[in-house]
């Protein structure tokens, strides 16, 4: 069995907040960007059926883990689930705003229906390979401010809330994945990691990419505009994928962990960033 290296005194907390509620969004809330809005309202529309999804692959897999790796799952799962909770009043305000994701949900179906009649280590490894796509997101959204500089302070203080707890888990899915193929060699789960991964990738940016064409059609953005306007947000400026690019190649080298980059100070530095947003308990629904 490959041995697990996530830090020996990581804490991994649930932070029961709430953002946005009660709170007008301008439509294309992120700068005035339509693009940038369209990239982070797409991903958000994925998050409330695919964190449900991350959520079962995972706990599939609990019972018979060490202590530890038993008490972060079920942290991991209750960071989980109040994300999905936060995402849902999310795209309330994206549907508010005239939007409509129906079109984008059912894409989220469609992927999420490849998985059915699959072995449950099937869904856990599209999970630790989407995990990891979501700690680099989570990397490079608080480590470069420009990411949602300009962005309404309720919607803004979501994402980095979000990213902070990503990046605190960052290593749950990839030690329940190493524990559920302890019996595997090292080349077998490299291979199949690795396979994942490649197929990941392209769902990923595949989805998000038609996404994005969608609400952006619905803006009256199309055609040219539409793609090269998609490109440049991706791999010019701010250039997120572009960005992440060093991370991805790191998933596929030996010895790869996701916590062999130690990134918990941005934790505190998200903290710190949406303190003054977060609303009170009781004076919001649910």
């Amino acid at each position: 069995m490959a041995k697990a290296t996530s830090p020996a005194d990581l804490t991994i907390t649930p932070r029961d907040l709430r953002f946005g509620r009660g709170v007008q969004m301008r439509r294309w809330w992120l700068n005035n960007d339509p693009f940038a809005t369209a990239f982070y309202n797409a991903l958000s529309v994925t998050f409330p059926k695919g964190e449900g999804f991350f959520v079962d692959s995972v706990r599939n897999f609990r019972e018979g883990t060490p202590p530890r790796l038993h008490a972060e799952i079920q942290a991991f799962i209750k960071q989980e689930v109040i994300h999905t909770r936060e995402h849902v009043a999310f795209n309330r305000h994206v549907t508010d705003q005239g939007y409509d994701t129906k079109l984008l949900e059912q894409h989220i179906d469609q992927a999420l229906a490849l998985t059915k009649g699959r072995p449950p280590i099937a869904s856990l490894a599209a999970t630790m390979a989407l995990e990891h796509f979501t700690a680099m997101l989570a990397h490079e959204l608080i480590a470069d401010p420009r990411h949602l500089a300009g962005g309404d302070e309720q919607a803004a203080a979501l994402w980095r809330w979000h990213a902070a707890e990503e990046i605190e888990h960052k290593g749950v899915a990839y030690d329940t994945w190493l524990h559920a193929t302890r019996d595997w060699s090292r080349w077998m789960r490299w291979k199949i990691k690795a396979l994942v991964m490649i197929g990941t990738t392209q769902k990923f940016f595949a989805g998000r990419y038609k996404g994005m064409l969608e609400l952006l059609r619905q803006d009256g953005i199309t055609g040219v505009r539409a793609h090269c306007g998609i490109v440049w947000y991706a791999l010019g400026k701010p250039g997120m994928a572009r960005k992440i690019l060093g991370a991805w190649v790191a998933f596929f080298l030996p010895g790869f962990h996701p916590w062999n980059h130690d990134d918990r100070k941005l934790i505190a530095l998200a903290e710190s960033d949406y303190a003054d947003a977060v609303l009170p308990r009781v004076a919001v629904a649910a």
